[in-house]
């Protein structure tokens, strides 16, 4: 069965931008002209791709083709880069999923030595670490800096080392709520910082001390790495923020751990979809190398 790329790169598109207007400016046509190629595609495959909703989302046929779509852009891509005629008002972009704590840290770095060796871009999807994989698993995403050690099924999975994240708070806040210690007792009144509903790091670490019984702190969601520490310093609540922004308040008593050794390493992974692109490996080397001040095994 032949399919039409120019109805491929449509539909790839809808899904990125999230609405069939926004498409058709990213690819200079018009709208009605994205959804007859829409419309197009899904008469020749028999079936739904798109979900007309707002934003629009790929039905889990359409991820499959919405796959291949991006798999397809990059190999056109890295062929016209070996000839020597590349297009540059068709640049090809790697859809890629980070999660927030690495994006603050050491991810950029990855992103500049990637620059320095490719006219190729990165589309950065920000997710939790634990959700990053559900995103290659759909196609939406290329790329993945995942928690999950298992590769996505006809992925590459390479180990990054780990995220050091501490429970940390104020000094002030310290000699309030931990003076006597920390116990379930003062856990369990003591205001907790938490990224999002999707966030289980300090109910990980509070369950250690809990032993099993009920948490239910006050809690400040805060949906921003950054905000996580400078919350922390103001004395908000206590959290796990990751060693890296924090490393320096902690070395000049600004913040404190709540006791000694209160961490805990999260192992990430880069994992890719198997395709064989130079603009990938050129990633994928970047990637690893700016993992380097990851935590690693001794």
């Amino acid at each position: 069965m032949h399919i039409d790329h120019a109805n491929l790169r449509a539909l790839a598109a809808v899904v990125r931008e999230g609405s069939f207007e926004r498409a058709a400016a990213a690819l200079s046509v018009t709208p009605s002209a994205v959804s007859q190629r829409i419309k197009s595609l899904e008469e020749r495959m028999g079936r739904l791709l798109v979900q007309r909703t707002v934003p629009a989302v790929a039905t889990p046929d359409g991820h499959v083709l919405v796959h291949l779509a991006e798999q397809t852009a990059l190999l056109e891509h890295d062929a016209l880069s070996r000839l020597g005629v590349e297009d540059p008002a068709q640049q090809a972009s790697i859809a890629v999923a980070v999660n927030h704590d690495s994006l603050e840290t050491w991810f950029m770095h990855a992103a500049e030595l990637f620059a320095s060796r490719t006219h190729t871009t990165l589309d950065l999807q920000s997710e939790d670490q634990d959700h990053t994989a559900e995103l290659l698993r759909k196609g939406a995403v290329l790329g993945a800096v995942t928690t999950l050690a298992d590769p996505v099924q006809g992925c590459r999975n390479h180990a990054l080392g780990s995220m050091r994240y501490v429970a940390t708070c104020s000094p002030s806040f310290h000699a309030r709520h931990f003076a006597a210690g920390l116990n379930a007792r003062a856990l369990e009144s003591a205001p907790v910082l938490v990224f999002n509903r999707k966030d289980a790091l300090q109910a990980r670490f509070a369950q250690k001390v809990m032993r099993g019984a009920a948490w239910r702190p006050p809690v400040w969601w805060l949906p921003s790495s950054r905000a996580f520490v400078q919350a922390t310093l103001a004395g908000l609540g206590w959290t796990m923020n990751p060693l890296p922004l924090i490393q320096q308040h902690l070395d000049e008593g600004r913040l404190v751990p709540l006791r000694a050794r209160a961490w805990e390493d999260v192992p990430l992974y880069w994992q890719h979809w198997r395709v064989n692109s130079q603009a990938m490996d050129a990633l994928t080397e970047s990637v690893l190398k700016a993992s380097g001040s990851l935590v690693r095994k001794r």
